[in-house]
């Protein structure tokens, strides 16, 4: 699987740009074909496939429930990743546990993937919490709500990877939106030249909030990227087996020493950027419509039937897990406990000074007065 090159077909996605036509590495078709390519480092199997749709079938799951949750009045916000699940289950799982992951602010099925669980994912949305896990017990950072900032934290972790003299690599997500910023372009430039085991995963979602990705570059990433001296991929953000195959492909070669690299997943963000945006005021109901029929996992599911992989036993098991999750994370949402006072100077430094322990002292005395 070259770089920047893929399956070829009828249904390939092309992007024309003034450089001429990107092909999309793409292994399984909107309708659920799984196409033959010798060079695609996957096998294929039903076991991949299954667990390959558990993951996102939850993920979904999850997703529908915290928007649930936040129109009620339980979240002060969500970020939801509807229609981008293969992009990031399909990255996830491609990595090793020890990988080091840094997000942006709507991965929580990639966070699922690395056992985040509901409480630790929706504590920062329900006000509880300046982050809601440990990023050591996940090797998976907090979210970063600072458009872009992840890539250069990712970048730095990554050098120190390599100074430690260890095979793992580290793996950034941004959307489009985020490749404009500043920290995007010094975090690309700065892992070339320090040769960083770093891939950065940009999940181009078409949309930056409400401005196209037609508006905001005049070559595709993929191709830009090159020019930093990154090696580059371009697929389908919508076939999960083709972004595990990319992204594997990607992690072997940083492990052997091979240059950092940027992998630009083509997916599409089904609902608003967030739940205070209403994306009816931008786009096209026919857009949505066109990629609705892209559905990452009806693809994968209609693959999974027409192999005969599936089973009613497993089909009647996700239903329930699925259910349960719902309900899971209602409960958890719903138990969290208010933050104490000192929860404030919990994180201000690794060692407090007297004068933020006076702080604190104070604060918690003036607070019992008013109980």
């Amino acid at each position: 699987m070259a770089p920047s090159t893929g399956g070829h077909g009828e249904d390939d996605e092309q992007e024309a740009t003034p450089q001429g036509r990107s092909i999309m590495i793409q292994l399984l078709t909107p309708d659920g074909t799984l196409r033959d390519d010798d060079e695609a480092p996957l096998t294929v199997t039903p076991e991949l496939c299954r667990a390959l749709l558990r993951d996102m079938v939850l993920a979904r799951r999850f997703d529908e429930e915290a928007l649930a949750l936040q129109r009620q009045g339980e979240l002060g916000l969500w970020l939801q990743s509807l229609g981008q699940e293969a992009a990031q289950v399909g990255s996830m799982r491609a990595l090793r546990p020890s990988d080091y992951v840094f997000p942006s602010y709507r991965e929580q099925a990639a966070a699922r993937c690395r056992g985040v669980t509901p409480t630790e994912l929706m504590a920062q949305w329900r006000g509880v919490a300046h982050s809601g896990w440990d990023p050591a017990r996940y090797n998976f950072h907090i979210y970063s709500l600072v458009l872009g900032t992840q890539a250069l934290h990712a970048t730095g972790y990554a050098v120190g990877v390599r100074f430690d003299g260890a095979d793992d690599v580290v793996l950034a997500y941004f959307g489009d939106g985020a490749s404009s910023q500043g920290d995007v372009n010094e975090a690309l430039n700065w892992a070339a030249v320090a040769d960083a085991p770093v891939i950065f995963f940009c999940q181009n979602n078409q949309w930056a909030i409400s401005t196209s990705t037609s508006r905001q570059m005049g070559a595709p990433l993929h191709r830009r990227a090159v020019g930093f001296g990154l090696e580059s991929y371009h697929v389908d953000g919508n076939d999960v087996l083709a972004v595990h195959a990319v992204t594997a492909r990607a992690a072997e070669s940083l492990r052997r020493g091979g240059p950092p690299v940027l992998i630009e997943a083509m997916t599409y963000r089904m609902a608003g950027h967030s739940t205070s945006d209403d994306p009816r005021r931008y786009r096209a109901d026919a857009e949505v419509e066109v990629w609705r029929r892209r559905d990452p996992i009806a693809r994968l599911d209609a693959l999974i039937r027409a192999r005969g992989w599936a089973s009613p036993e497993f089909d009647a098991d996700l239903a329930a897990e699925s259910e349960r999750l719902a309900h899971e994370t209602r409960d958890a949402c719903m138990s969290m406990p208010e933050p104490t006072v000192a929860t404030i100077f919990e994180h201000v430094a690794n060692q407090p000074s007297p004068l933020v322990r006076a702080q604190q002292d104070w604060m918690e005395a003036y607070h019992k007065t008013l109980a």
